[in-house]
């Protein structure tokens, strides 16, 4: 098992030096590899983000550009997927504040307006999509809905993204017991939206 184990992380490793040195190295093949690779997982994130559509595909294209730009910034010492979405966040930051929406800068006690959030289907199983296989799906979408923008990411990054809790700690520049908070806080609001609805029943 021991074994095992080593030879994934020496993939892994493998695999994001080999990111790293192309990116470095300006290779455009790369680049197309990468966009089939992430191009869905990016566009869902900037959404479950922004909670709208609207402005998404100028940001994934922006975010493209920038890995081009910045790649020799990346090192290939950890995956690659915390150094995209660090890059689209930052974008994402930069749009919001120029059209004033909402802040993602805030303490998590502040208070932020709730946004609707318009998700494609995804493709894999998550602990989102396998509830909306039930029959609450009508009720986690709209206790997804109601989520603060920073706990609705929180949660999406672990697990619709599967990042650790140092990798989402990186990303949105907080402490991992911050992250942690979030995770936890999250997911109690989630519960008490689908219990509250239970009791309306």
């Amino acid at each position: 098992m021991f074994e095992y184990d080593m030879a994934l992380v020496a993939g892994l490793s493998s695999n994001t030096r080999q990111i790293a040195v192309r990116l470095r190295q300006g290779n455009v093949s790369l680049l197309e590899e990468l966009v089939g690779q992430y191009q869905y997982r990016l566009t869902r994130y900037l959404i479950y983000l922004l909670g709208t559509r609207d402005g998404v595909d100028d940001l994934v294209q922006e975010t493209w550009l920038r890995v081009l730009e910045r790649g020799s910034s990346y090192d290939g010492r950890s995956r690659f997927e915390p150094w995209l979405f660090t890059i689209a966040r930052n974008l994402a930051i930069d749009s919001m504040r120029k059209r004033r929406i909402f802040s993602l800068d805030s303490k998590d006690d502040d208070a932020e307006r709730d946004i609707s959030a318009q998700m494609p289907a995804s493709n894999a199983p998550s602990p989102f999509t396998l509830a909306a296989r039930t029959e609450d799906a009508e009720r986690l979408a709209g206790s997804l809905e109601a989520l603060q923008p920073i706990y609705r990411e929180a949660l999406v990054l672990r697990f619709q993204e599967d990042l650790s809790l140092q990798e989402i700690s990186a990303i949105v520049g907080s402490p991992v017991a911050t992250v942690a908070s979030r995770i936890r806080r999250g997911l109690r609001t989630l519960r008490e939206g689908l219990e509250g609805g239970n009791h309306g029943n």
